[in-house]
């Protein structure tokens, strides 16, 4: 699990946060601040610090009683009682500092992560960004409806992400049911292994999630509790640093050295066991077929990939993506879109020959450099440090080039979206946390009001995937090279006898042929000894659902030396999963501050969407109710429709100041202003800087802008500004 935000390094948040145009505001940026500055005091030396003066205090508060009980003379018993009070307001001071520390506050007036929090959520849920489902009927945890705005904003984040990925990687895109047949999960493995540990009040039957409970137990020490030593607060780091490496056993084993109880009713909890986290449904009204909710979409790609490939010319390397709805059943949804029971995922299936992962355009993000959390460095107790990703893969810390390109590309997808680069890193999976088949696995995590939340994964899971399902189906999911040289190899040859075994089995011989061509060597060579001893054996034909007899005139089994012209493989994948509800919220955090009126008075919310996401990129107000400024404002509209810009005119009465505070509280970049017939005014939405430009031209300019074609630095410069009399706040 992430360290504290206090571990992240230095540099660059800090230069981030001085910067002008940020100082002046209250923004989340306000509250995570990275590891105090060289001549601060760390947490770490905070709380030395604070032991020492409790221990100062104690040591002179028996001196003050002493003096007492002996009947010392008062002027000295009232010096030791002003030392007291000396050494007491001293570690009020550094209880104080370390607060600030372990909470994120960055000193006096800082909001406190929680406040931040309930003022973001409370702004998205009045704009409808986003809402409890079924909110009259009281709602069900973890199912969340997009409102206007938010459906805009999640529309333009998988716009870009088809843009970025999709279209510029020529990949090729499916549409897959939810709805998946209970033997294509059983293939993936996720029947048997798709849960979380989960804990029970051995009392209610309330259940929560294991991981959780020790997790927020260790937050809640460390930023609340402020006697614990150093030490303690080292070990409770190192606990939420290696909490997804704990097995069931070792989670049990901390809840109960921790003395963990049942949130609501402080009652003893059960030992943690496996929960399996999929809807279970059945197809058809038999009910005989049993299925699942999809948990992902991965697997509607992996079984379509001798489709896929076929379509690609039988070529290689060649990449899938899905976008759509996965489902989870959540022990213990929470944390609004972070944890949810239905959401969205973005996937990608990159298919490549196991003996190249070699990336042609490696080299145009091999110099990108960001924060990178290498396993050792977690295990280690470290931070996070700035890498440059081609070095990262020369030493190996990235297993190959390929899955260094998709961790280059993701990091530029999500810092084009708006995501802070100083609160995005990508960290290595732990040794328990990767599949026993996976190369090596990323997760960009992203840093909001709730720590650090994975994000995207972005993994090498080898060839496991296609040959499980080559193994259940039957159906060889391969591919091909052509050798420049014939070679002989000793191979596995299995030939079926398709006349007997159409006698056999009929309209099912097919089915069957493709399993026994479909079998290792060891499954074979099993077969073979039991019809060779037996004369007929059971076999297993996936695809049927069932057993069949074998006989020992159905299928010759054999190895032989063979010339081929051509090398059969099945293709590792490298897959980047995009949880795109929860980059939404990062974003929504890393976007949102507040700014004061003029007057100083009131704050005002806003959104800094760059135009890309923006839910609405243009506003059109006419200064004042009259009818030759409402028709500019008409035509302005139309213009900006014809050139697909989305907008929304504004002629309500309000004063044009209190327009523009709310439509920067739904994070629109740019806003029209109709004050004259022939010029109208743009302005800018963080800067609140303004600019006249012609009726004629102004809607090809915000489109110029909005599709990043030029910047707001080349219209100030191209066009005469405007100071407006009139008040904006």
């Amino acid at each position: 699990m992430p360290p504290s935000p206090s571990s992240s390094p230095p540099s660059l948040l800090a230069r981030l946060a001085s910067s002008a145009s940020l100082a002046s505001r209250l923004s989340i940026s306000r509250l995570f601040s990275s590891s105090p500055p060289a001549m601060e005091p760390t947490e770490d030396s905070l709380r030395k610090a604070l032991a020492g003066r409790q221990a100062a205090v104690d040591a002179q508060g028996n001196a003050v009683r002493a003096l007492k009980a002996g009947k010392a003379p008062k002027p000295e018993i009232d010096a030791a009682i002003k030392a007291l009070n000396d050494l007491k307001i001293e570690k009020a001071d550094v209880e104080k500092r370390l607060q600030a520390a372990v909470s994120g506050g960055a000193g006096d007036g800082a909001l406190t992560r929680e406040a931040f929090r309930h003022a973001v959520v409370n702004t998205l849920e009045r704009r409808l960004f986003y809402i409890p489902s079924f909110k009259i009927y009281r709602g069900v945890a973890g199912l969340y409806d997009y409102g206007p705005p938010g459906c805009a904003v999640k529309s333009n984040v998988l716009a870009y992400w088809r843009q970025h990925f999709v279209h510029e990687e020529n990949m090729l895109e499916v549409d897959c049911p939810c709805v998946t047949p209970e033997i294509v999960l059983k293939a993936s493995g996720h029947v048997d292994k798709f849960t979380d540990l989960m804990v029970k009040d051995e009392k209610t039957g309330t259940c929560y999630r294991a991981d959780h409970l020790l997790k927020d137990f260790c937050n809640e020490k460390l930023q609340k509790d402020l006697s614990i030593s150093a030490e303690k607060a080292a070990e409770l780091k190192l606990v939420l640093a290696t909490l997804d490496d704990l097995s069931a056993d070792k989670l049990g084993a901390k809840i109960k050295e921790y003395g963990i109880t049942a949130p609501d009713t402080k009652n003893p909890l059960s030992d943690p066991y496996p929960f399996n986290l999929m809807f279970q449904t059945s197809i058809g009204p038999s009910g005989m077929l049993p299925g699942y909710m999809r948990p992902e979409t991965a697997q509607g790609i992996f079984v379509n990939f001798k489709d896929l490939y076929y379509y690609n010319g039988n070529k290689l390397p060649f990449a899938a993506a899905q976008i759509g709805q996965a489902f989870r059943n959540e022990i213990s949804p929470r944390q609004g879109l972070l944890r949810v029971r239905e959401f969205t995922l973005a996937e990608i299936e990159h298919f490549v020959d196991p003996e190249d992962k070699s990336h042609p355009k490696f080299s145009g993000v091999a110099d990108l450099e960001f924060f990178m959390f290498p396993r050792e460095q977690q295990m280690s107790g470290q931070s996070a440090i700035i890498t440059q990703l081609g070095e990262a893969v020369s030493k190996g810390t990235v297993n190959n080039a390929t899955l260094g390109y998709f961790i280059g590309r993701v990091y530029l997808f999500l810092t084009h979206l708006g995501i802070d680069k100083g609160r995005l890193r990508f960290r290595q999976h732990l040794a328990n946390e990767m599949a026993h088949y996976a190369a090596d696995c990323w997760d960009a995590e992203i840093e909001c009001s709730y720590g650090w939340i994975e994000c995207v994964g972005i993994a090498d899971r080898s060839a496991f995937d296609l040959r499980a399902h080559t193994e259940k189906s039957g159906v060889a999911l391969v591919a091909h090279e052509k050798l420049a040289e014939p070679r002989e190899v000793e191979k596995l040859v299995i030939v079926p006898n398709k006349k007997e075994l159409g006698l056999a089995f009929k309209g099912n011989q097919k089915m069957v042929v493709e399993s026994l061509e479909a079998m290792g060597e060891e499954e074979a060579f099993q077969l073979k000894a039991a019809l060779e001893s037996k004369g007929e054996a059971e076999f297993l034909v996936c695809a049927m659902g069932k057993s069949v007899k074998i006989k020992d005139n159905m299928v010759n089994i054999s190895k032989q030396k063979i010339r081929e012209n051509q090398r059969v493989f099945t293709p590792s994948v490298i897959e980047p999963s995009f949880g795109i509800g929860r980059i939404i919220y990062c974003l929504f955090e890393h976007s949102f501050y507040t700014r004061p009126n003029k007057a100083g008075d009131e704050q005002f919310n806003v959104f800094r969407f760059p135009p890309l996401v923006a839910p609405i990129k243009c506003t059109v107000f006419p200064l004042i109710q009259k009818p030759e400024y409402e028709s500019v404002a008409q035509l302005i509209s139309r213009s900006l429709t014809v050139a697909g810009v989305s907008h929304k005119i504004d002629i309500t009465g309000n004063t044009i100041g209190k327009r523009y505070a709310r439509t920067d509280e739904l994070g629109v970049p740019f806003a029209i202003t109709v004050d004259s017939q022939v010029d109208v005014t743009i302005r800018e939405r963080d800067s609140k800087d303004q600019v006249r430009v012609s009726v004629g031209e102004v809607a090809s300019v915000v489109k110029e802008v909005i599709d990043g074609h030029r910047t707001w630095s080349d219209v100030w410069s191209s066009f005469p500004h405007h100071t407006s009399a009139s008040a904006e706040d």
